[in-house]
């Protein structure tokens, strides 16, 4: 594997510390700008509406690029917006920092994944992904708890500029030692209008609505997490960073299993995952009420959740870079932040009239019983006796009018 891939992965570390710490920083957020709960977690939305608008304008804008240059741009971005946010007083500004810094990231991603197919092979896509969205997953093991622990210490503020500090030490290698090439692939002959005709092809739209409903389900309820343990833990704040660790851990492993067979068993993973998170996030609902039932589900939500969406990124981006190679990589993150958007927002009005942050998994196990319904009855792989995971002509040929 390139080195440029793990040190994209570093990048996507500091970013995905940044999407997932505000779980455990909502509470102090509030209070030191005295604004509502529920108005800090919109932070969350704000953060996913602008990863969803930001990955395909920034795919576009960027897409003739250099790989180098346009990473280093969007990650400069990304930790001067954090620097921002971290000196502010007013909340107004605190929300278009993130937004900002939302649209860095979603550039940043998009055109990583979009590189993959060039820079490592379309037969290693699938573990390419894995190692790039096992930044996220470090980041929720190590990054979340630690700026949890950093807000419990010495503020909101200084998980932020953790992350401005981070993101500068990784700009470093990302300036010197990620390929220039990789990106810009095919753009040259390729409009942007054509490049977005790949949603007409099945295997490819299919995987992008299956990919909304799977993550819809995973930010309900991740982002009620750290609120559902500091509700069993009272006073115990130690607590609440050890289950968001959990929560990392599990996305950790369940990426690495789906980066070693995805390549080759994608549809099936697709498969059993999607149906497994029904029952995954319903029994995390009914054993809520406890630390243990918590921290054990944490640890298993986690893995099914991030092992599924790992498997449908490398699907869309190698199903799609064929006929659309800036748009591969945008479409797999736009999917997936449609649903960070989705969810928490459906799963605040769940938890408000039922005043319990557990009916936030409830939603889950809604969103992951749509996408399982998709996949047994309407997934491409079953209905012509072959999964997504296998390249194929279809999606250029379909996509170009051919």
């Amino acid at each position: 594997m390139p080195i440029g891939v793990f040190v994209l992965a570093a990048a996507v570390f500091a970013q995905g510390t940044s999407e997932f710490m505000m779980s455990g920083l909502l509470a102090r957020t509030a209070t030191d700008f005295g604004v509502s709960l529920g108005t800090v977690g919109l932070l969350t939305s704000v953060y996913a509406v602008g990863m969803v608008l930001g990955a395909p304008t920034m795919a576009a804008t960027a897409g003739r690029w250099q790989l180098r240059r346009s990473a280093t741009t969007f990650l400069a971005l990304f930790c001067v917006t954090h620097i921002v946010g971290a000196v502010t007083t007013d909340f107004a500004v605190l929300v278009a920092t993130r937004a900002v810094a939302a649209v860095a990231n979603a550039g940043f991603l998009a055109i990583a994944l979009a590189a993959l197919p060039r820079l490592v092979g379309p037969a290693l896509v699938g573990r390419a992904t894995s190692v790039i969205v096992s930044g996220v997953t470090v980041a929720c093991i190590a990054g979340v708890p630690a700026g949890t622990l950093l807000g419990q210490l010495w503020g909101w503020r200084s998980a932020f500029w953790a992350v401005a500090v981070v993101s500068a030490v990784v700009l470093v290698p990302v300036a010197s030692m990620v390929p220039r090439d990789g990106a810009g692939v095919g753009a040259s002959d390729r409009s942007m209008r054509s490049e977005w005709a790949v949603l007409g092809v099945r295997e490819v739209r299919s995987a992008v609505v299956v990919g909304v409903l799977v993550n819809a389900a995973t930010f309900a309820a991740f982002t009620y997490l750290g609120t559902m343990a500091a509700a069993i833990a009272g006073t115990t704040g130690v607590w609440v960073p050890l289950v968001l660790a959990l929560f990392g851990l599990g996305s950790f492993v369940g990426v690495a299993l789906t980066g070693r067979y995805s390549d080759r068993h994608g549809h099936a993973i697709i498969t059993v995952g999607t149906a497994g998170l029904v029952g995954v996030w319903a029994l995390a609902a009914m054993t809520a009420h406890t630390m243990a039932g918590v921290a054990v589900m944490t640890l298993l939500t986690g893995a099914a959740a991030f092992g599924v969406g790992s498997a449908l990124i490398a699907t869309i981006v190698r199903t799609a870079a064929p006929a659309a190679p800036r748009l591969a990589g945008a479409l797999a993150t736009t999917a997936l932040n449609i649903g960070a958007v989705l969810g928490p927002v459906v799963a605040g009005l769940a938890v408000d009239r039922a005043h319990t942050p557990v009916a936030a998994l409830w939603c889950a196990a809604g969103a992951a019983a749509v996408a399982a319904v998709i996949v047994l009855f309407d997934w491409p792989g079953s209905a012509h006796g072959r999964g997504l995971g296998t390249v194929s002509d279809r999606p250029s040929e379909e996509a170009s009018g051919g």
